[in-house]
């Protein structure tokens, strides 16, 4: 009977043994549920900082818009994003979002069948890797979208047929709403701290991803050596193929062997003043995070370049305040190719350092600095290295020559990603001019990068040096290089030489050139060179509470420009049956006293006559515009108009103004149509309800961006 129990014991015993080991074998396998994002998902949109998702099949398609190149602006489809750096393919697949702070520049680019454009900066970024976990992170299994429902109380719609002169919708209660700052983000060998989640984001139990922080600071290497001596040694040359012309060989001799150094490049952001807007109760609650303050933090990453660490300035005896006629910060693109052989490398020398003397270097006035390329380029100083004109031409004398090929656009995008931030001696309010110095012809395309760098802000100057002859025409890699690279076509940013010995001639009309400020027309970019206009309906049907969320909206859009008497204004009109000027271009000159103003409009109430403002806006705001300014109204409106708009609208647009137009609720598409300008899908946008409104504050400025940047550049 003993023997009996005990057996009957043991039995139990190794059941539930076995029981509770397979359990625990299959909480081991368990697996990670990965979930599903449609194609028209963008990062911006998520509010989990790192996840892993699933794309579907198709969307590798020209709506799914991309902007960027390995690290996208927060805007783009993610999906698409992933297609374009190679993670996924059209049949779709999982893939890694890592989101990290705000880049002061994305190129675009074609790559696996996707076209990728460029934008000069936004508040925030993401990396796509491949689907993967990493190790120590938890993913969620749902992820946290922003919302875009409001508890806020509703005013009554608004009806065409009814005199609506007077009323008055139920105000809200007020609440304040904070949001947080994005936290900077520091990335090495592609190695991301996700970007804690904003304090705005709704309450959820989904897991978020945990890492350990790395100190930005420990992730910049710190300069060793001083500025003439320090050069980064370039990659290997390549063997010089036959269709570059050789010179002066005898004295170039066979070049040397190089030892290959590769340095990463550090992208310091450039920094602008963060700007909070308190928001009324009828504004949604994710607003805070998707349309933040941009704040960028550092962002480092491979740009494939062989590159100097950050240059320390020797102490100089004398700084000078230069010429204060010519305050431009300028790098020269030198050639340090083999073709050019050593005798043409030492008058190439001279002739700059001459153009040093001639410019008058100074801390008031122009600061310049030098790229060397061949194969590969390297910064011999940057702009902060010498403050006076003598001790940038001694520097210059003992520069090197390198050697390798004439690859200029390399060289281009180094400068465009490397040269002209703040670490580097920029100063913001200073033009930026890159000079380019070419022996005959280029051995690489320049369109692409010449056409990014412009988008960036940067005039490019080109000097030629004993061009192609007729015979050699062929040999040229991309035919009218210097016409595809330059700022303008107009002849102004191209000077050809005939000969190196004749290049002494060239000093004079090229710093002229140079400090003709007024004529450097690529400085001004698409944030930086409008004169914006809103007209903001403030009719009886809007409504206190929904009038905030409009403001609110204006003042989103107002903070990603550049603000500034010679940079973007803003002014602001308000209509009824009647009109009010809130504020006129030249009232308010720095980015955060427009939004203070902002803030200050008053809600008025009354009737909607949206032709009348339209006239009001292009002589009381748009007649006082700046000739060198682009003209552009932006106009929200939430009901149908009780006086024509079509006839007003036309002749804003024959004045030169650009028009969006912004329907809410009642307003009425083909009012909408003829307000905005051609094509009307473009400049048009329609909302169901006010709190919406959000929506459309990141593809305005994309619109706006990509309409500066299709003008013709003759």
């Amino acid at each position: 009977m003993k023997a009996t129990a005990i057996a009957t014991f043991f039995g139990v015993f190794l059941t539930c043994t076995y029981t509770a080991k397979e359990a625990t074998k299959k909480t081991k396998k368990a697996k990670l549920y990965v979930p599903q994002i449609d194609c028209d998902v963008k990062a911006g949109k998520i509010i989990n900082p790192e996840f892993i998702a699933k794309c579907p099949p198709g969307c590798q398609d020209v709506k799914y818009r991309v902007y960027g190149t390995d690290i996208y602006a927060s805007f783009s489809s993610v999906c698409n994003a992933a297609i374009h750096s190679g993670i996924i393919d059209n049949t779709g697949g999982k893939i890694l979002v890592q989101k990290v702070a705000g880049h002061s520049g994305y190129r675009g680019s074609f790559s696996n069948g996707v076209r990728s454009l460029s934008l000069p900066r936004w508040r925030e970024s993401f990396l796509v890797s491949e689907g993967k976990p990493r190790k120590g992170v938890t993913y969620p299994s749902t992820l946290e979208y922003s919302s875009s429902k409001s508890t806020a109380v509703k005013s009554e719609p608004k009806k065409p047929e009814q005199d609506l002169k007077g009323m008055k919708s139920a105000d809200t209660a007020n609440t304040s709403e904070k949001a947080s700052d994005q936290g900077d983000t520091a990335r090495k060998e592609h190695q991301t701290t996700p970007v804690p989640t904003p304090a705005t984001q709704m309450a959820t139990t989904t897991p978020t991803p945990t890492t350990t922080t790395t100190d930005p600071s420990t992730t910049v290497p710190q300069p060793t050596t001083t500025p003439a001596a320090a050069r980064t040694t370039a990659a290997p040359a390549k063997t010089r193929p036959g269709l570059h012309r050789a010179r002066d060989m005898g004295s170039s001799s066979v070049h040397p062997a190089y030892a290959s150094v590769v340095a990463a490049a550090a992208s310091a952001q450039r920094q602008e003043p963060a700007a909070t807007f308190q928001r009324a109760a009828s504004s949604p609650a994710h607003l805070a995070m998707e349309i933040d303050s941009w704040k960028p933090g550092l962002s480092l990453f491979d740009t494939g370049f062989s590159t100097k660490e950050e240059l320390n300035p020797k102490p100089l005896e004398h700084i000078s305040q230069g010429n204060q006629n010519c305050k431009v910060d300028l790098s020269f693109l030198m050639d340090g190719s083999w073709s050019i052989g050593k005798r043409r490398f030492q008058l190439q020398k001279r002739f700059l350092g001459n153009v040093a003397q001639a410019l008058g270097i100074g801390s008031a006035g122009p600061l310049m600095g030098i790229v060397q390329y061949g194969d590969d380029p390297s910064t011999e100083f940057n702009l902060k290295t010498y403050a006076n004109s003598k001790d940038l031409r001694n520097a210059i004398e003992k520069i090197q020559q390198k050697g390798g090929l004439s690859n200029v656009g390399k060289a281009l995008s180094f400068v465009n990603k490397n040269f002209f931030l703040d670490a580097n001696g920029n100063r913001g309010g200073a033009p930026n001019v890159v000079v380019v110095m070419v022996d005959g012809w280029p051995t690489d395309r320049v369109e692409e990068a010449s056409r990014l760098a412009r988008e960036s802000g940067i005039n490019i100057f080109f000097v030629t040096v004993e061009a192609a002859a007729q015979s050699e025409k062929q040999n040229v890699i991309e035919p009218n290089f210097v016409d595809k690279a330059v700022c303008r076509t107009n002849g102004f940013y191209a000077l050809s030489v005939p000969s190196w010995f004749s290049l002494h001639k060239a000093v004079q009309p090229l710093v002229k050139r140079v400090c003709d400020t007024e004529r450097l027309a690529c400085s001004k970019t698409c944030l930086n060179a409008a004169d914006i206009g809103f007209v903001i309906d403030g009719s009886s049907s809007v409504g206190t509470g929904n009038f905030r969320t409009v403001l609110q909206f204006v003042a989103n859009i107002s903070k990603e420009f550049e603000i500034s008497d010679t940079d973007t204004r803003i002014g602001a009109v308000q209509y009824t049956y009647e009109q009010r000027l809130e504020f006129s271009f030249d009232k308010y000159s720095t980015k955060q006293d427009v939004l203070n103003a902002i803030k200050r409009i008053s809600y008025w109430s009354g009737g909607t006559s949206t032709g009348a403002a339209i006239s009001y806006a292009s002589e009381q705001l748009f007649g006082k515009s700046k000739p060198n300014k682009r003209k552009i109204m932006i106009l929200i409106t939430d009901g149908r108009s009780y006086d024509d708009v079509s006839v007003p609208a036309m002749a804003a647009h024959q004045n030169g103004v650009i028009a969006y137009s912004i329907g809410v609720a009642w307003a009425a598409p083909d009012e909408l149509e003829a307000i905005a300008s051609d094509p009307a899908k473009e400049h048009s946008f329609f909302v169901d309800e006010f709190d919406n409104l959000y929506r459309y504050v990141n593809q305005l400025i994309q619109n706006i961006c990509t309409e500066f940047n299709s003008q013709p550049r003759n």
